[in-house]
């Protein structure tokens, strides 16, 4: 099981990686027009969340989904994917811990794996 987490996880990683370097070079290329100009950026560095969504007009919550037409939210969604790894490795992880009779630890990863998946869906976040 150990070695299967360790497989998902360098190929995620990898992946990760090349799909942040791509939607990086997209944005530092000016292939694809950014939501908030660059020139904008450090005076908007100091700003709280919500004073920077305030300030740009930028979505809260799941709404930057619908800006991937702009390079700055590419970037946002390759940081995203990354935060998807661990729950993708723990989701392949329980069914080989329920075959190897790791009941106990099958019942954890799944419920790391529903915890994971509720906080992504913004269940833990008060209604905000």
């Amino acid at each position: 099981m150990q070695a299967t987490y360790a497989r998902w996880l360098d190929a995620a990683t990898r992946v990760g990686f090349a799909i942040s370097l791509v939607a990086f070079l997209v944005y530092v290329s000016g292939a694809v027009e950014p939501f908030v100009p660059l020139e904008q950026l450090p005076q908007l560095w100091t700003l709280s969340a919500a004073r920077y969504a305030e300030a740009t007009g930028a979505p809260t919550g799941w709404g930057w989904l619908g800006m991937l037409g702009y390079a700055d939210f590419l970037n946002l969604a390759a940081v995203a994917l990354f935060g998807l790894v661990t729950l993708a490795c723990y989701a392949r992880s329980v069914p080989l811990l329920f075959a190897e009779g790791e009941r106990l630890q099958a019942f954890i990863a799944l419920a790391q794996v529903l915890v994971l998946a509720a906080a992504a869906a913004g269940f833990f976040t008060g209604g905000r």
